[in-house]
């Protein structure tokens, strides 16, 4: 790749929307639910499975129970895409917001 072609790639990268929204972590065995909210849902799964198989967790009730039922026995979903605003303070205000909603409608605990 010459240095060019770097360039519009690393600017393209940059300028690449994210999908901010309201995900779910799901227990099969136990039923247990924990919701959270990213800017960035894209990475976030991976980055919870990360440090649940490494045992940092800062999550202590969802660390024990993937001790307990182990890494096949979670899912994780995406409940809702939050739109995009242009101030990150309404943007943060929505997810909040949105994350408390399905906390509630779930009977989940935060993440």
């Amino acid at each position: 790749m010459n240095s060019e072609d770097r360039k519009a790639a690393l600017s393209a990268y940059k300028e690449r929307k994210t999908a901010a929204g309201i995900y779910a972590v799901r227990c099969g065995p136990s039923g247990d639910v924990w919701v959270g909210q990213s800017r960035n849902v894209e990475p976030v799964q991976n980055r919870i499975w990360f440090t649940l198989r490494g045992g940092a967790s800062t999550h202590r009730t969802l660390q024990k129970a993937w001790g307990e039922h182990g890494a096949e026995s979670f899912r994780f979903e995406l409940l809702e895409r939050v739109e995009d605003e242009q101030s990150p303070y309404l943007l943060e205000s929505k997810l909040k917001e949105r994350a408390a909603h399905w906390r509630n409608a779930l009977r989940a605990q935060p993440i």
